[in-house]
């Protein structure tokens, strides 16, 4: 990342080459159409080129910020399909800089793509470890990027108890993963 902050090309295609088949999958489970799909894993690798000094104001994560980067414009797809007040916002630069860049906060759990790929096998026996309600509410927050209060709604429940249990999961999904 350091490299693609001083514009140097080979350094975008490596990390193109590195997280390209990793985030692909992502971006497609949470659009649904491959060719979506592809138009948004290029448009996070432009996003990547053009905001890398963004990721310089970061935690040293390059990992969580390019997956988070990947999760969140997907979401933002998705949402404004399904929604004509978010379809109406206007995607600007300002609007990227807020709702599609990451932020991550201080003390994360550093993770590196080597990491990552040698825990895959164990996330899948960690979240179905989970209760059924927790798989749900983690899949709508994180997956179909729906807000508390639209899952709220969705699960007529209070926005704070769909705090309390997004919280809970993501603690549990950790926890059964630190197990494995």
């Amino acid at each position: 990342m350091t490299l693609v902050i001083k514009r140097d090309k080979t350094a975008l295609v490596e990390i193109y080459r590195r997280y390209s088949k990793l985030l692909f999958p992502l971006i497609k489970k949470i659009v649904g159409e491959p060719e979506i799909a592809a138009g948004l894993l290029e448009e996070v690798f432009l996003i990547i080129w053009n905001k890398a000094h963004k990721y310089a104001e970061q935690p040293d994560n390059p990992y969580t910020w390019i997956i988070t980067l990947a999760r969140n414009r997907a979401v933002d797809s998705a949402r404004r399909g399904r929604n004509s007040l978010s379809a109406s916002q206007y995607y600007d630069d300002d609007y990227e800089n807020r709702f599609i860049l990451p932020r991550l906060a201080e003390g994360i759990d550093s993770i590196t793509l080597d990491l990552a790929q040698k825990i895959k096998p164990n996330f899948e026996e960690a979240l179905d470890k989970l209760t059924d309600a927790q798989k749900y509410v983690l899949h709508l927050a994180y997956y179909d990027g729906y807000t508390l209060n639209e899952i709220a709604g969705k699960l007529n429940i209070p926005v704070e108890t769909v705090r309390v249990k997004i919280k809970n999961a993501v603690y549990n999904l950790r926890e059964n993963l630190l197990m494995e």
